[in-house]
């Protein structure tokens, strides 16, 4: 059974930084691209990172890239998402998602294109 736990959320001050964990298991973590996503109250899911299953190639949406940074550690199941320079409209719950497939050589940004997905850990940032 797919499980994706993240951790490593909470409150952290404009400008700050925080640092996102995603452990994975019940699948070959080492196949798979993984993202992250969040979702703002009152908002639609957004794709924040994606990042290959070998961690050749990572891509980020334009309201974070330049401060958020995609990492994964294929030996320890683990994906990880530092982020800094943080700013208020980052506050939303953050989730880590597996990709549908295995070794597909594209990082999609669609929610279905997705297919497990952890609980979510909170991120808010505000003075």
């Amino acid at each position: 059974q797919v499980q994706l736990v993240e951790s490593g959320g909470g409150l952290a001050q404009p400008g700050g930084s925080l640092r996102l964990s995603c452990a994975a298991n019940g699948f070959t973590f080492s196949h798979f691209v993984m993202s992250w996503a969040r979702q703002a109250p009152g908002k639609g899911p957004e794709w924040v990172s994606g990042i290959y299953s070998d961690a050749s190639k990572t891509e980020y949406a334009d309201s974070v890239r330049g401060r958020f940074t995609i990492s994964r550690d294929n030996a320890k199941n683990m994906l990880y998402l530092q982020m800094n320079s943080l700013k208020p409209e980052d506050t939303a719950l953050y989730y880590c998602a597996k990709d549908r497939g295995a070794f597909r050589p594209l990082i999609e940004t669609s929610p279905d294109d997705y297919d497990a997905w952890g609980q979510g850990t909170q991120v808010t940032v505000s003075s």
